[in-house]
C-alpha cells in the first residue's frame, strides 16, 4: 500500500507500508529511502512504533539528524573531507565542521529514490549518484531493499556498483526507542554488543587510528547493561564498535550477531545481525532542536539510539581499517537483519 505524501521537483514522494505475518509493520519513505515507522509488539501483545521520525515531508526535509535515512556515499566521518585513492587527492564536501559526514550536504538521505519493485512485504528502491557528486569519483548505482520475512524479521539490504574506483559505506540511520517513539530518554534501556574493541575518537569525532579493548571502560557492552550506566560524558555515545563474533546462519544468509536491545518495562526486544565489520551507536545527545517528532511531540536529547552497522569511520585514511574501496565489476553489499521477540516478564 502506497501513499503520496508530497512532491519534490515535480515527482511524487511515496510512503510504502510493509506488513508481516504476525503484525510487524514497517513504513518506508522514498525520500532518503527512510524507515519512518516500525510497529513492534510488547510482551502483552500491544504494538508501538519504535523509531523516531516526523509527520510531514517538510519536516523530513528540514531535519538534520538523518532520522531513518539511508546514508552515503561514505557514511560516518572522513577527516578533513579528503583521502587519497590511486594517487589522486580526493576532496569531499565538508558538512560537519571541517569534516565530511554521511555523504555531505546532498548525500543519499536527500535523494528521492525510485520504487523498482514491491509487494506486501518488500520494496526495492533505486537511485544514482553522479560522477563527482559531493566530490566522489565514479558514477554509483544504488539499491536499498526492505523486506519482512516469514519469521517476521526485518531485512535491510544495501547494494551499489560503480563506473570508477571509489569508496562506499552505506548505512541505515534509524533511531530506536523500544518503549515507543515518544517515550523520553532511552538511557534505561538495556544494550548488549558483540564487540570487544572500539575505535576511540578525537574532539571532532574522528578516529585516532587506535583500536582499543572495551574491558574496564564505559564502552563495555559485552554483557547487557543500561545504555546510560554510565555515559562517557555529556555527549553520550557516538562511537564505532568493532564486531567480533563469528557469522551464523540467519535465514539464507551468514551474518554475525551485532546487538541486542531490550526495554525492560514493555519487554520489547531487538536483535540485530549484519555482515558489516562495525556498528556506530549514537545515543542522540543532540536530538533537541530538530523539527517536531510524530504527533507534534518534540524530540528530546537521548530520545533514541542508533545501530548503524557499517565500515569503520574514516577508513579511506586508515590502511589498517577494513577497506571501503569499490571497483568497477564489483558489487557493494551490506545486510542487516532484525528480529523482535519480546522478553518474558
Amino acid at each position: 500500500m502506497n501513499q503520496i505524501v508530497g512532491r519534490i521537483d515535480g515527482r511524487d514522494v511515496q510512503s510504502v507500508t510493509l506488513t508481516g505475518r504476525d503484525g510487524l509493520t514497517a513504513k518506508i519513505l522514498t525520500y532518503g529511502a527512510r524507515l519512518t515507522e516500525l510497529w513492534v509488539a510488547d510482551r502483552a501483545g500491544g504494538f508501538a512504533d519504535i523509531v523516531l521520525g516526523h509527520d510531514s515531508l517538510a519536516d523530513w526535509q528540514a531535519g538534520t539528524a538523518f532520522l531513518g535515512a539511508t546514508c552515503g556515499r561514505h557514511a560516518n566521518r572522513i577527516a578533513g573531507g579528503r583521502f587519497v585513492l590511486d594517487g589522486q587527492d580526493i576532496r569531499l564536501d565538508c558538512n560537519d565542521g571541517g569534516n565530511h559526514l554521511h555523504g555531505g550536504r546532498e548525500g543519499f538521505d536527500r535523494k528521492l529514490w525510485d520504487i523498482a519493485a514491491q509487494g506486501a512485504d518488500h520494496v526495492t528502491l533505486t537511485a544514482t549518484s553522479p560522477e563527482g557528486e559531493m566530490g566522489y569519483p565514479g558514477r554509483l548505482s544504488m539499491r536499498c531493499t526492505y523486506r519482512i520475512d516469514e519469521a517476521d524479521r526485518l531485512w535491510i539490504v544495501m547494494e551499489a556498483e560503480t563506473t570508477a574506483p571509489t569508496v562506499v559505506n552505506m548505512v541505515n540511520h534509524a533511531y530506536f526507542n523500544l518503549a515507543g517513539h515518544a517515550s523520553g530518554a532511552v538511557t534505561d534501556q538495556v544494550l548488549r554488543l558483540w564487540a570487544d574493541r572500539y575505535t576511540p575518537v578525537d574532539a571532532s569525532l574522528i578516529p585516532t587510528g587506535q583500536v582499543v579493548n572495551v574491558a574496564g571502560t564505559a564502552f563495555d557492552f559485552t554483557a547487557p547493561r543500561p545504555i546510560g550506566a554510565p555515559l562517557p560524558g555529556e555527549g553520550g555515545f557516538d562511537h564505532n564498535w568493532c564486531l567480533s563474533a563469528p557469522a551464523e546462519a540467519v535465514g539464507a544468509e551468514h551474518l554475525r550477531p551485532c546487538a541486542e536491545a531490550v526495554d525492560p518495562a514493555s519487554g520489547r526486544r531487538l536483535m540485530l545481525w549484519t555482515d558489516a565489520p562495525g556498528v556506530q551507536v549514537y545515543t542522540g545527545a543532540h536530538l533537541g532542536g530538530q523539527p517536531p517528532g510524530k504527533a507534534g511531540i518534540a524530540l528530546v536529547p537521548f530520545g533514541g539510539f542508533t545501530l548503524e552497522t557499517q565500515g569503520w569511520p574514516d577508513a579511506p585514511n586508515h590502511p589498517d581499517f577494513p577497506p571501503a574501496r569499490l571497483d568497477p565489476g564489483q558489487t557493494y553489499r551490506h545486510v542487516m537483519a532484525f528480529s523482535f521477540t519480546p522478553q518474558p516478564a
